[in-house]
């Protein structure tokens, strides 16, 4: 015996089956109807995937020399548009400023200090305190009871996560609107009065890091000989940034050569 099944583009069948009915073995209400049906099990079919709506891409304005607004530059939304893990920014803070002081301090216990081998005097009998050296820390010239020492504090962050937080100091700065690319700054003549108006024209306050490709022009001592007499400039290549470096200044203005450094590999 055939069933035809009418199956709609939203369903699925996924077991259709059709029985002969045996008077002996099912119901007397069911003998009667002759056939005994198994149950059709329906399955909607999976909603289509909906299209990927494009990600926006993030835009920075581009400056010449002069502070002139040239247009504008798209960067990479995985170095500049991610959200900040501000416990990641402050753990790569603290090792970076761990690791640049040093413990040098150091003073002389009483087993140090050149002498006092031989006992002063005698235990007792003299009416004087008792005491077993001349260079104990109770007496003048003697050892330092807990002075500070020597020690060797070296911190120390995963590779991974220093990527990240230089990561994510970019990202805090574009969100805080303090990027700009300078056009031709790497071509520059040894000037100080170019550098000088470009910071005015464009307003810059405050620490200001200028960021170069990684092989400038001559090395980018052009750039560095029109920079180093103004307060509060400094010259990196964009190989050598850190967090530490990108969120203790205020300004980054990154030459146009050096955006394509901002990759992940």
């Amino acid at each position: 015996m055939k069933q035809k099944t009418k199956v709609t583009k939203q369903a699925k069948v996924i077991k259709v089956k059709t029985v002969k009915a045996d008077p002996k073995k099912i119901a007397p209400e069911k003998a009667r109807q002759g056939v005994f049906k198994t149950r059709l099990k329906v399955e909607s079919s999976p909603r289509k995937s909906q299209k990927k709506l494009a990600i926006p891409k993030l835009a920075a304005q581009v400056f010449d020399t002069q502070g002139r607004v040239q247009g504008t530059i798209n960067l990479p939304k995985e170095i500049f548009g991610q959200t900040p893990n501000q416990n990641l920014l402050a753990q790569a803070v603290r090792v970076y400023f761990a690791n640049q002081s040093g413990h040098f301090a150091n003073t002389k216990t009483r087993s140090e200090v050149r002498g006092g081998g031989r006992k002063p005097h005698r235990q007792k009998g003299t009416g004087r305190a008792r005491a077993g050296s001349i260079r104990s820390p109770l007496w003048v010239g003697g050892g330092k009871a807990f002075g500070p020492h020597y020690r060797e504090v070296k911190l120390s962050l995963p590779k991974k996560m220093k990527h990240k937080a230089l990561i994510h100091s970019l990202s805090l700065k574009f969100k805080s609107g303090h990027i700009k690319v300078i056009q031709n700054i790497e071509k520059i003549e040894p000037k100080t009065k170019i550098i000088a108006n470009l910071l005015l024209k464009l307003r810059a306050k405050g620490d200001t890091l200028l960021v170069l490709s990684a092989n400038p022009p001559a090395g980018g001592k052009n750039v560095k000989l029109a920079s180093r007499n103004i307060s509060q400039v400094s010259v990196e290549t964009a190989q050598n940034l850190n967090a530490n470096i990108v969120l203790k200044n205020n300004q980054l203005l990154i030459s146009k050569e050096a955006v394509s450094s901002f990759q992940i590999k």
